[in-house]
């Protein structure tokens, strides 16, 4: 038989009942609350884009919060980034695609430009023994944010500062990005972050007859130096810059000159040359940088790869029609050990840090991913019949892209982790 209530628990059903029934407008007042947030949240969501979605961003950014670098997201003290291997990855390479960038020039785009196989936006860079940080672009512009990043150097640099580019502006809502060209610079915003990421044309660092952002040529080559100021001025208070120079100075073993009055133009061997003008630019950093506001980066030499005898003895071509990487151990002829030597002894001299991202030899092993005859020559796409002649007229020089450039920054954008001060 069932159990009655009893007298005792009779008692308390009223009490109970008085208890509860106070809550249920209080629980009904507080969904509709919540309905109500949500929905406005949502809306603004919709309209602030997908930047306010994930970082809270209102009001350019007053209201955001914070960004967290995470211990996974900084690579260790150990960890040597510049040694491993290229390992297929067509899940998550290329970090971004071509056409998806509206801000690559012609030069890179080798798919647009007619080449029949993309393997080359595949591979990934898989350092020994450790990772690379998974690229975030909206951690980055947090990173970033109301500072300025400037690549300096040739035209390999600008591509460096291209892939950059195209790796964050997709995270950034339309109408709140832009690029201006401003010679010898250009200059990319994002006006959310208040990030400003700009490329400078200096391909011998120090000044020249070739510092016309599109007027110039290696041929003619003349050289300045101990002059800088005209380009330091563009410089100064630039919180990350990342210089490189390298290709221009290789052009022949001899080039012309000045150094110190009276200025007499003077045939100069390239190493002494090099060495001169890295003395200069060392000056210029040591008397113009404030190490605890600014930062400091160095890109080893890009290499080409002109000789394919090099990696595949006995043949007599170039990097035309290459579609893989190299494997095992190797260093072509066109990185020069005593350009390398020069950098590193200069960079160990040096009253203030500079970071040496040394790329040469993973690049190295990327005869696949040139432009080849899928590029420009003198501002003009090669012809039926030059790309015909691969021999004559492949560039083995400049990197398609997506490609071996956003491995470049994919490690950059490690050593920005590395060194950033959470809540700062």
């Amino acid at each position: 038989s069932f159990n009655h209530p009893t007298p005792m628990l009779l008692s308390l059903k009223p009490l109970m009942d008085r208890k509860i029934q106070p809550l249920f407008p209080i629980v009904l007042y507080s969904i509709l609350i919540l309905a109500v947030a949500r929905l406005v949240l949502d809306n603004l969501r919709i309209k602030q884009g997908h930047v306010f979605r994930l970082y809270d961003m209102s009001s350019g950014g007053k209201n955001r919060l914070p960004v967290v670098v995470s211990p996974e997201d900084r690579i260790a003290e150990e960890c040597n980034v510049f040694e491993g291997t290229w390992v297929w990855d067509n899940v998550s390479h290329p970090l971004y695609e071509e056409e998806s960038c509206p801000y690559l020039v012609k030069q890179t785009t080798c798919k647009k430009n007619g080449r029949p196989e993309s393997f080359y936006k595949n591979w990934k860079w898989q350092p020994h023994g450790c990772n690379l940080p998974r690229f975030d672009p909206l951690k980055l512009l947090h990173v970033l944010r109301n500072k300025r990043i400037m690549f300096i150097g040739d035209s390999l640099q600008r591509g460096q500062f291209e892939s950059m580019i195209c790796l964050v502006q997709s995270v950034i809502p339309e109408g709140k990005k832009s690029l201006k060209r401003i010679p010898p610079r250009k200059i990319f915003k994002s006006e959310d972050f208040n990030v400003s990421i700009e490329y400078y044309w200096a391909p011998f660092l120090v000044e020249s007859i070739s510092d016309h952002a599109t007027n110039h040529t290696v041929h003619k080559r003349m050289v300045m130096l101990d002059s800088i100021a005209k380009h330091g001025k563009h410089w100064q208070g630039v919180d990350f810059l990342v210089f490189e120079s390298y290709v221009w100075w290789m052009h022949s073993p001899f080039l012309n000159a000045t150094y110190r009055p009276p200025y007499q133009v003077q045939e100069y061997n390239v190493t002494t040359a090099y060495k001169l003008a890295l003395k200069t630019w060392a000056n210029w950093l040591e008397s113009n940088i404030q190490p605890f506001i600014q930062n400091v980066f160095f890109m080893s030499m890009s290499p080409t790869h002109l000789w394919s005898w090099e990696w595949n003895p006995g043949s007599d071509e170039n990097c035309f029609n290459e579609s893989y990487p190299i494997q095992g151990s190797y260093w072509g002829t066109g990185s020069n050990l005593e350009i390398m030597k020069i950098l590193h002894d200069s960079l160990q001299k040096l009253k203030i840090d500079v970071t040496l991202l040394n790329i040469t030899q993973l690049s190295e092993y990327r005869k696949d991913a040139h432009t080849s005859v899928y590029g420009e020559r003198k501002g003009k796409l090669l012809t039926k019949e030059q790309r015909a002649n691969p021999k004559s007229f492949a560039d083995c020089i400049h990197w398609c892209l997506p490609g071996v450039p956003d491995t470049w920054n994919e490690i950059l954008y490690a050593y920005l982790l590395k060194n950033y001060q959470n809540f700062s």
